[in-house]
């Protein structure tokens, strides 16, 4: 089959690779979408170095196919497999496993669930992991309720988009932070309020007029501790994750720097920190696919490449500021 291989670091290329033979419990399913997500960036590029050492592979990478999100339709089930059949659609995250960048993957039956009705496997694909944090950021940790305060920077980046319409699905009241180019996108989805960062400063206004946010959840790691804890009411919920850029590039190091303060500062202060781990849910994509269905919840796509210009599409979120998700169709 046809995937995008990776042997070192730093490069990638369209090769023949096996196709993936399923076992008990897992599920064929032949990609018609995949998405690109941070860690992907991340993972080719072998950043950050120390990761080489521990889980990535410290000359080359141990796994070979890349990506994790997908979209398409189920080509076999493996034994005891009873809830998906062959010519089901469906879509899910493949996690630590990877391999979505191809035309095969081979998935747990739980951590894939049936795509929703009405929209495409483009759309679908985006879903996976920037849908789950996002829900799973506002919803369980947050523990966001009718009336409550949300401020969400980043809120036009592929965790944010979905933020925005959860919040609002939530029936919460929502300020997003963005740059001017992506104020309208932003507004569009539904935020009460749109703090442009390039104009103002959300954490910078006089100590009269700063507002209190039930929850704070930042997906860039380009603000310090301070900055987040002066707007973040008492009680409330500091949620971090997502990546960044360091020097104009992707990089972890804002929200690592970020992550370390918080930890510290959690440790001698009633600051109620969470930092995102989300793994591989059924549960998380059934929340999606229903607010899918309901009408709450919109995919927002900002370009979409063929498999065989997965590179390019790396490259563009780069050296780009991507809005939203880019997608891979196969």
């Amino acid at each position: 089959m046809k995937a995008i291989a990776q042997e070192k670091y730093g490069e990638m290329a369209l090769a023949d690779v096996a196709q993936p033979v399923c076992g008990p419990g897992t599920v064929l399913v032949r990609v018609h979408a995949a998405s690109i997500n941070a860690r992907d960036w991340h993972l080719m590029r072998g950043d950050p170095y120390l990761a080489r050492l521990t889980m990535m592979g410290a000359r080359r990478p141990r796994t070979k196919v890349r990506g994790t999100d997908f979209a398409g339709t189920v080509e076999s089930v493996g034994e005891g497999v009873e809830r998906f059949q062959p010519g089901d659609e469906v879509f899910g995250d493949l996690g630590d496993a990877h391999g979505a960048f191809a035309s095969y993957v081979c998935a747990p039956a739980e951590t894939i669930e049936f795509k929703p009705a009405g929209i495409g496997f483009a759309e679908a694909a985006a879903l996976p992991l920037a849908g789950s944090t996002a829900l799973m950021g506002l919803r369980d940790v947050g523990r966001v309720r009718p009336g409550s305060r949300v401020l969400i920077n980043g809120a036009s980046g592929g965790v944010g988009t979905y933020a925005v319409q959860i919040g609002k699905a939530l029936n919460a009241h929502v300020t997003a932070v963005c740059s001017t180019r992506n104020v309208g996108l932003v507004r569009s989805l539904g935020a009460d309020e749109v703090v442009d960062y390039q104009e103002q400063d959300f954490s910078r206004t006089p100590s009269s007029s700063v507002p209190s946010f039930d929850v704070v959840f930042d997906l860039v790691g380009n603000r310090s501790l301070r900055d987040l804890r002066r707007v973040l009411a008492p009680g409330g919920t500091l949620v971090l994750s997502g990546g960044g850029t360091f020097g104009g590039r992707p990089s972890l190091v804002g929200p690592m720097r970020l992550i370390l303060a918080a930890q510290v500062a959690a440790r001698f202060s009633r600051l109620r920190m969470v930092v995102l781990a989300v793994p591989p849910s059924r549960a998380l994509l059934a929340g999606l696919r229903e607010l899918v269905e309901a009408g709450r919840l919109t995919s927002v796509i900002d370009r979409t490449y063929p498999l065989d210009r997965v590179p390019e599409a790396i490259a563009y979120m780069e050296a780009e500021h991507v809005r939203a998700k880019v997608v891979i169709t196969v």
